[in-house]
């Protein structure tokens, strides 16, 4: 609840709610499962890339989700990746200047473009004017210390605000320019 997105060491111990667990809220799932059908595109930095991609092309008990997710056309921002598999699935497009890649894809027809983790990432294409809008799910925690989603002034508008059984808490705010 303290604007941290990530421990110092880049642990997320504090992330309450397995997303598709058996005792998971209905209204939970259904909302993220809202989200993923809202977007076509997921872009990703090279660490979130490296943390995500042995696991979720073979995570078949996140059902539906994880197919919808791995099905997306993904982009990984890198400097130093020579390619980016993704199991079975299409493998991801390296590029070396994402604020670029996403005004080319916002010129584009389409769903929504996802930024997948990757703080530094998302810093960069604040920094670049490129982001529309912020989504976070806050969890019922408090950590002091850590990876902050916002380092400097923001200007936001709220948009939804949608509390969960488990104590998360679905907050989209639009960027104001």
């Amino acid at each position: 609840m303290d604007n941290i997105a990530a421990e110092e060491n880049g642990g997320l111990s504090f992330v309450s709610g397995e997303a598709f667990s058996e005792t998971t809220n209905k209204a939970f799932k259904a909302s993220l499962m809202g989200f993923i059908d809202s977007v076509d595109t997921m872009i990703l930095g090279a660490n979130t890339y490296n943390q995500n991609k042995d696991y979720w092309p073979s995570a078949n008990e996140q059902g539906e989700y994880g197919e919808k997710l791995n099905n997306l056309t993904k982009f990984v921002a890198s400097s130093t990746l020579a390619d980016a598999p993704w199991g079975d699935f299409p493998a991801a497009t390296l590029t070396r200047d994402p604020a670029a890649t996403i005004r080319e894809l916002k010129e584009e027809s389409g769903k929504d473009i996802w930024l997948w983790g990757s703080l530094r990432l998302m810093h960069s294409l604040m920094d670049a004017g490129v982001v529309d809008e912020v989504r976070m799910l806050v969890c019922p925690a408090s950590r002091g210390k850590g990876k902050r989603i916002f380092e400097d002034w923001q200007d936001l508008r709220l948009l939804e605000a949608t509390p969960f059984e488990n104590g998360v808490v679905l907050l989209r705010y639009e960027i104001k320019k």
